[in-house]
């Protein structure tokens, strides 16, 4: 995969979420979308230099193009990480500057490093010296009580001095503190019209757009300011949206969804999970958003969240979960 951050290519993009964009879920996406940039969920870098660094990195190369996303403050750390990072095929390497958990600031990284933009700027150039790859830089417009018309500026202007090949910014503040994580999503107000401004303000850097995007519509109207788009939870929930990504996004031919080939590959892509001791509600766990709005569709989370939990659970699961689909009922309703 080519630098599309180079000339700033309108990318639409699979937000990071922590617990739910793991490998299976990721898998699940890209026979939805064959353009869209995935994420991984965030991993430590301490994790990966000290831990199983197969567990945490692999994955399947049908996933590509993905984009690892690491967590961490200290620039040797951080390099480290992005060195062994380049043994598993990712096409990017984002730092998260925006998480707002409490596990997250207790290891003094995410939002919290928004208060640190000389500590991010190092740690960015220290990725950058040591790979070839895009790296990257998501954050937010501010903590607390950071006046983000102040700070943002300074924040961008720094990560561009660094060499960051673009900045996914998610449009509302975190607080820190008094806020759970759901609420940091949802509770501060958005200001896109500031991430417009900071495009305005930076044409030749790649500048994206996260956070209360709920739609493609949406996504295109915000692609008229700025380079990217990325969907979390929407795209999660509704799994149906990646299957308009590749042509309302990136302008290529309109073709519905081969259900009866996605069947089939999430029963192999199962199949061959399982015969590594692994469990089948792993996968199907990412499935159950896939038909919202068809008919059969409770059925079908029915059958998913029930069956494939059971001991010995097989791929069989997933075909008669899309067989309580009924195809024709839905065409007709949406054509009527």
């Amino acid at each position: 995969m080519k630098n599309q951050y180079l000339n700033r290519e309108k990318t639409f993009a699979v937000a990071p979420m922590i617990d739910w964009t793991d490998k299976f879920c990721r898998y699940l996406h890209r026979q939805m979308s064959h353009h869209a940039l995935l994420y991984t969920e965030m991993i430590v870098a301490d994790a990966i230099i000290h831990g199983r660094q197969e567990k945490l990195l692999s994955h399947h190369d049908a996933e590509n193009p993905v984009a690892l996303q690491l967590g961490g403050s200290a620039p040797e750390k951080l390099a480290a990480a992005t060195k062994i990072a380049l043994e598993y095929n990712y096409n990017e390497i984002n730092l998260n500057v925006g998480c707002p958990s409490d596990r997250v600031q207790s290891g003094t990284f995410g939002a919290c490093l928004m208060r640190e933009p000389e500590t991010v700027q190092r740690c960015v150039a220290a990725m950058k010296a040591v790979t070839d790859l895009p790296v990257t830089v998501k954050c937010r417009i501010g903590v607390d009580d950071q006046i983000p018309e102040d700070v943002l500026p300074d924040f961008i202007s720094r990560m561009i001095e660094a060499g960051a090949d673009a900045i996914w910014i998610h449009a509302r503040k975190a607080w820190l503190q008094g806020l759970s994580p759901k609420e940091n999503r949802e509770i501060p107000p958005l200001d896109y019209d500031l991430v417009y401004a900071m495009k305005a303000a930076n044409p030749n850097t790649f500048i994206g757009i996260n956070g209360g995007i709920s739609d493609l519509a949406q996504a295109s109207k915000h692609l008229e300011h700025v380079d990217g788009v990325m969907l979390g939870r929407a795209a999660y929930h509704n799994t149906n949206i990646l299957g308009d990504v590749d042509h309302v996004i990136y302008g290529k031919p309109a073709v519905a969804p081969d259900w009866q080939q996605i069947c089939q590959t999430m029963m192999t892509f199962a199949a061959d999970y399982i015969t590594t001791s692994g469990r089948l509600n792993h996968v199907t766990r990412h499935m159950v958003g896939l038909f919202q709005g068809f008919a059969g569709a409770r059925r079908f989370r029915q059958i998913l969240s029930s069956d494939a939990t059971k001991p010995g659970a097989g791929p069989e699961v997933i075909e008669a979960a899309f067989a309580a689909i009924d195809f024709e009922a839905t065409s007709l309703k949406a054509a009527g």
